[in-house]
């Protein structure tokens, strides 16, 4: 497959693709977190209580977990073009639902539904890797994952004002659809400008199996077991929601919920039996091998790095005004712009780390901003009020450089672990991501800040030892296509 050069300003062949599909990613963020600059006007309007505004920041990132998984395998099943213009056109209908909502229990709900938008990313991790070489894979990944995620802040700054300027009465209810608006019209522009794979990989496409199909009985014991922490934090959520001060939970329903999701955890382990027992009784040709440990250390890094990203994120404010509150007169709204600098690198840094990742390598990449990032952790855990502010947020923005950066390079590897299957690659490891943050989200609750930050930095220091064993691909990897023919996919 020859490699044609990448131009960033234009819209055509694989630019196009890119363009298209971080456009859709920021508008799925806009989608999923419409809600959080407009929570003290839904709160005033409704007349909710703080605990049911936790609940609902909570239920928020609730169903993404297994969401991502699910989209995963759709996507390399139908596609992203059909995958992507569905989920935001289905989307539309909470997002509908929750500016309509009345009640307490209807925005609940309607939130809990939302964060199935958030499975949007895998998507298109799936469609930039088919049709961008591994030489400007990391870029590709690194633009379209962070100018995605810039929907988040874009949120923040604009629906407050479309707020207001539409009405004080109802202006949030306006401003909420409208995002809905965006997302089902969004869906039609993607499903008529984009294709699935360029023309040289037109057939790449993997089986119509109901789970990923491994190579090892080893592999498939691994993979059974790094399901634990994707199920065990649904059920860290459920406990949660029971032991508020206000529980969204009560009488026998946690109980019933924790048996649901056990329950569903075995159900999927024999799904996975089921699919690969048959072509695991007989030898496998080596062209068809891959490692699922590499799924494994990549859905780590992204638990640890995306995890306490959006832990970082919510404690943060709070962080900076405790600190500062006294000893430079801080108030929370300024605690809350400073720590608002934390998410605005993403833009920048993302791309960045997916760009160095093309130039030294996947491996070596997620090494240095790794071994950064536990830097700047372990440096934030010794952020007092003695410190002056200045110094205080350049610390804070060096360590959310390295933070993004990683998480670029951790995609820009994902689609060489095989080529066919990067949906439900990328599903597995995004999901780790959002389990990540229910974790650390929880584990914060117990812990003084500093103490968090030192664990989080700790966290780093032994990722880099899981990283070790890492296997980047060279030169090239090889596919088989429905009709049995091989397929050499180049990297360099």
């Amino acid at each position: 497959m020859s490699i044609t050069p990448f131009k960033l300003v234009t819209m055509q062949g694989k630019s196009k693709i890119l363009h298209l599909s971080w456009m859709a990613f920021f508008i799925s963020f806009v989608v999923w977190f419409n809600h959080a600059p407009l929570m003290m006007l839904i709160k005033q309007d409704l007349g909710i209580s703080d605990a049911e505004v936790e609940i609902i920041l909570l239920l928020n990132v609730a169903l993404t977990i297994p969401a991502r998984v699910i989209i995963g395998l759709v996507v390399d099943r139908f596609g992203a073009r059909i995958s992507y213009s569905v989920l935001l056109a289905v989307c539309s209908v909470p997002c509908f639902m929750f500016a309509l909502a009345e009640d307490f229990a209807q925005l609940a709900w309607s939130r809990f539904l939302l964060g199935f938008i958030g499975a949007g990313f895998v998507v298109g991790v799936r469609i930039i890797g088919d049709w961008f070489p591994s030489s400007q894979m990391g870029i590709a990944e690194g633009i379209y994952a962070g100018w995605g995620n810039f929907g988040s802040a874009a949120a923040a700054i604009l629906l407050p004002g479309l707020a207001l300027y539409l009405g004080p009465d109802h202006g949030w209810r306006y401003a909420i659809a409208s995002t809905g608006i965006l997302a089902l019209a969004f869906s039609w522009v993607y499903y008529r400008n984009v294709e699935n794979f360029p023309s040289e990989l037109a057939g790449l496409k993997s089986k119509r199996a109901s789970s990923m199909e491994v190579t090892s009985i080893n592999d498939l014991f691994l993979y059974i077991l790094s399901l634990l922490p994707l199920y065990g934090s649904l059920s860290l959520l459920v406990w949660k929601l029971a032991d508020l001060d206000e529980p969204i939970l009560a009488g026998s329903w946690p109980e019933v919920l924790h048996v649901s999701i056990w329950l569903v955890f075995l159900w999927h382990a024999r799904q996975l039996v089921n699919t690969n027992a048959e072509r695991l009784s007989q030898p496998i040709p080596s062209i068809h091998h891959y490692r699922y440990r590499q799924v494994v250390i990549l859905a780590v890094a992204y638990l640890i790095t995306f995890g306490s990203k959006l832990a970082v994120l919510s404690m943060l404010p709070m962080f900076f005004f405790k600190t500062f509150s006294v000893s430079q007169n801080i108030s929370m709204l300024d605690a809350g712009l400073l720590a608002s600098s934390f998410v605005m690198t993403n833009i920048v840094a993302r791309p960045a780390g997916g760009w160095l990742s093309d130039k030294i390598g996947r491996k070596s990449s997620i090494l240095l901003f790794t071994g950064g990032l536990a830097g700047g952790y372990l440096l934030m855990a010794l952020i007092s009020a003695q410190w002056s502010i200045g110094l205080a947020v350049l610390v804070t923005l060096v360590c959310a450089l390295f933070m993004q950066a990683a998480e670029g390079a951790i995609f820009a590897f994902v689609p060489l672990v095989r080529r066919a299957i990067t949906g439900e690659v990328a599903g597995i490891v995004g999901a780790y991501g959002n389990a990540g943050a229910i974790i650390f989200l929880i584990l914060l609750t117990f812990l003084p800040y500093t103490g968090f930050f030192l664990l989080l930095g700790g966290c780093c220091v032994l990722l880099l030892g899981l990283i070790v064993y890492l296997e980047e691909p060279k030169n090239f990897i090889t596919e088989i296509l429905p009709d049995g023919s091989v397929i050499k996919i180049e990297l360099e």
